[in-house]
């Protein structure tokens, strides 16, 4: 299942209510006390470094379920380049609105741009080649939705929602359906083979079905088994040409596609360029959700 590259605010209800009773629950004490009811100000949300901005609806959505009183301002759009002191966006509205939330909309703004200035970065550095940037199921709990958009506004391609909505036959499968269950296979027959025959019949047509492989054999049985992605999980950039290699000259039949390639496994900002120049149609890389850094956006607020 692949996001397109647009916000959709009901996704994030439970998120935003959960953010509001973990941080206001029953209110903010300081605030209340001390900044009058009908007092209105503005504030401006500032760059503190360059980098991709993402999350801009998710703010305006948050601080209009507050108060549909608030106005907020875009001044660039997600998946814009801003430079340190640039003015992101604007808010006018109450202030103790504004004080109550601020944490909350700066951690979805700066997560969130966080993901998406690291994305563009692997982007930039798999160029010319057209391998696509993928992400992976590691991220934040409850955060999903929001992070896998936030790798679309920075280029990158969403990989599987969850385990639901595409197959992704992994080793730990492989190894417990050879071990620990009982299958009669002819000698001519692997364990992939038997695991993606037992899929086909079994599930929705259309569904993509990606098996992890970690030698040239298994690579050898998932092109036997007609896979739709074959996965080359942790292979250094010899191992990746040679994968590559094989499925490029695998004797296809008829009306059989060539599978997609995807590698995967400690690929970092110094190594990805390697990894695209080896072929591969996709690099799904989960540094880019669990391992991006908060870009430091501030919130002023004046009169």
């Amino acid at each position: 299942m692949y996001l397109q590259n647009i916000f959709e605010p009901a996704k994030i209800d439970n998120l935003i209510q959960l953010a509001i009773q973990e941080d206001i629950f029953t209110g903010d004490i300081t605030t209340e006390n001390l900044i009058p009811e009908n007092l209105i100000v503005e504030g401006a949300f500032i760059a503190k470094e360059n980098g991709i901005i993402a999350g801009l609806p998710v703010v305006e959505y948050f601080f209009l379920k507050r108060d549909k009183n608030v106005f907020f301002k875009q001044w660039v759009k997600d998946g814009i380049f801003v430079h340190k002191g640039e003015t992101i966006a604007t808010i006018h509205g109450s202030a103790k609105i504004l004080l109550s939330g601020e944490r909350i909309a700066l951690n979805f703004l700066q997560r969130l741009s966080g993901i998406a200035t690291l994305t563009a970065q692997f982007v930039e550095r798999v160029k010319p080649s057209k391998a696509s940037v993928l992400d992976t199921r590691k991220t934040i709990p409850g955060w999903r939705y929001l992070e896998k958009y936030a790798v679309t506004v920075g280029g990158g391609v969403n990989h599987r929602m969850g385990l639901y909505d595409q197959v992704l036959i992994k080793d730990n499968h492989l190894d417990i359906m050879k071990n620990k269950l009982s299958y009669d296979l002819p000698s001519h027959v692997s364990i992939i083979e038997k695991a993606v025959s037992i899929l086909r019949q079994t599930i929705n047509k259309g569904v993509l079905i990606e098996v992890e492989t970690r030698t040239p054999e298994e690579i050898k049985n998932a092109l036997k088994s007609g896979v739709d992605i074959i996965l080359f999980d942790n292979m250094s950039i010899q191992q990746l040409n040679t994968a590559v290699r094989m499925v490029n000259e695998w004797n296809y039949s008829e009306g059989v596609r060539r599978p997609l390639t995807e590698a995967s496994g400690n690929i970092n900002l110094e190594s990805v360029h390697l990894v695209a120049q080896t072929g591969v149609d996709r690099i799904s890389i989960g540094a880019i959700t669990h391992s991006a850094k908060a870009l430091d956006i501030s919130l002023e607020i004046s009169r």
